[in-house]
């Protein structure tokens, strides 16, 4: 392998396209200011269904591998757990005394992997119809209003985090945005991660050291865990734990429809993704790949007990505010989650983190989603004078922030759609029904800069 130059770290408009050329140490601080952007999101949903931590980990690592290598190792996207599936986990498999059902979980499982074959059928239909028509269904106007939800839906949970201590909070979040407006070099592009080490070691010395209870860190969990453990527990996948035909066919009526959701959320990502990156990974590699691989991690992870996969926003947020768009960094970020799986004392020093602390690098991570969303309808000059966009974009709005989604029942299993899922389908019907849709995709995407056209041109060969 040529070996690549070390330049010294200068980022325009343009950013990062080749992590390389900030040498191998740069670009694993990188990857490890990645794998905390998804940690504290990633290890909620075990904690809040009773899948196992390090599971979750493992294949959040391999999963998000496994969709690099399927997108031809162009799409910087990580892959974390999906938290769409929560209320499906929880339908299946009740909390126990507030610990996990691990009798039932496994069925649970099964159907979330049932529900990202769904990924497969779309990929196959977009692949047989092709891009341009499949697209458009979702034009600006609704994919816009679509990733801006996704960042504003996450908005309660960040202010409820940075209710438990707002000092810590603030704390995070100010030298976040001290280190990438006033920092150069390196320190400009690992904000997260310095204001997570910051704000930590802040609860530590006062809280620890100084005896104030508001700011105390919990260091018992990481005492009592182990160096070294086994990352998956047999009795928990669906081979080893799904015995009952009954029982699993009712778990995939459950779980399957929402599907519908994590798809319609898995475009807008992938949207979102584009727009930070200014490359249009829609039509290359492809939205048939990043489904297909989207979907197979999905199957892959549950199979053997994780959650749900999904392209994460959090850490399209890194890549908005770091302007380094190589997905070697988000590979590198994976190789730590495998990594790590096998260390319970990490995943223990990791969850000792005050929540007030992840609150605060949320506050910046979610708002940044949203802002991606406004850049791709502005990018997209959505003509807003236009009342039919103005409708489908408010309604969308309204629909996925205001509402409680959809709830039905099939039989003896009840469907819940959420109101993301419910505001994409509406929105991508108003779309396809109100006249004036002159919406065309293109798959040459944007106008390349000269930093992006050598990236891309990199990318062919």
């Amino acid at each position: 392998m040529a070996k690549v130059k070390k330049e010294k770290i200068s980022i325009g408009n343009d950013g990062i396209y080749d992590a390389r050329k900030l040498g191998t140490p740069k670009m694993l601080v990188l990857g490890f200011q990645h794998m905390f952007a998804m940690f504290g999101a990633t290890v909620t949903v075990p904690l809040l269904t009773g899948l196992d931590i390090s599971t979750t980990l493992l294949f959040a690592g391999l999963g998000t591998l496994l969709f690099h290598c399927l997108t031809k190792f162009k799409v910087p996207a990580f892959l974390g757990s999906s938290f769409a599936f929560i209320g499906g986990y929880l339908a299946v498999a009740p909390l126990q005394d507030g610990k996990g059902n691990k009798e039932l979980l496994p069925y649970a499982c099964l159907g979330v992997a049932c529900a990202g074959l769904l990924y497969l059928i779309l990929a196959a239909v977009i692949k047989i119809v092709g891009i341009s028509r499949v697209m458009k269904l979702f034009p600006p106007v609704v994919t816009g209003p679509i990733i801006m939800a996704i960042g504003l839906g996450l908005a309660p949970s960040a202010i409820s985090n940075c209710k438990q201590n707002w000092t810590l909070a603030l704390i995070a979040l100010v030298l976040i945005i001290v280190f990438n407006i006033f920092g150069k070099g390196m320190v400009k592009i690992v904000p997260i991660l310095l204001g997570i080490i910051g704000a930590y070691a802040v609860a530590a010395v006062v809280g620890n050291g100084f005896g104030v209870e508001s700011f105390a860190v919990d260091f018992s969990g990481v005492k009592e865990a182990a160096w070294i453990g086994l990352p998956v527990d047999w009795n928990s996948t669906v081979f080893g734990g799904v015995r009952d035909s009954g029982t699993a066919i009712s778990a995939i009526i459950a779980i399957v429809p929402i599907a519908l959701a994590t798809m319609m959320e898995h475009i807008g990502d992938v949207s979102a993704i584009s727009a930070t990156c200014n490359k249009n990974f829609i039509s290359n590699p492809g939205l048939h790949r990043t489904l297909l691989g989207d979907g197979l991690a999905t199957v892959m992870a549950s199979l053997f007990g994780a959650p749900a996969n999904t392209t994460y926003g959090e850490n399209t947020g890194v890549l908005a505010l770091s302007k380094v768009y190589d997905p070697r960094v988000i590979r590198i970020a994976a190789y730590f989650a495998v990594a790590f799986s096998i260390c319970p004392k990490f995943a223990a020093v990791i969850e000792s983190i005050p929540v007030a602390i992840v609150g605060g690098i949320s506050f910046v991570l979610y708002g940044m989603i949203s802002a991606v969303g406004v850049r791709n309808v502005v990018d997209a000059k959505v003509d807003f004078s236009k009342s039919r966009n103005t409708i489908i974009a408010a309604i969308i709005l309204v629909l996925a922030l205001g509402s409680d989604g959809i709830s039905f029942a099939i039989g003896s299993a009840n469907i819940s759609i959420s109101a993301l899922a419910t505001a994409s389908v509406v929105g991508i019907i108003l779309n396809m029904i109100l006249p004036g849709n002159d919406y065309v995709f293109k798959m040459e995407g944007k106008k390349e800069t000269e930093k992006t056209k050598h990236a891309n041109e990199a990318d062919a060969k």
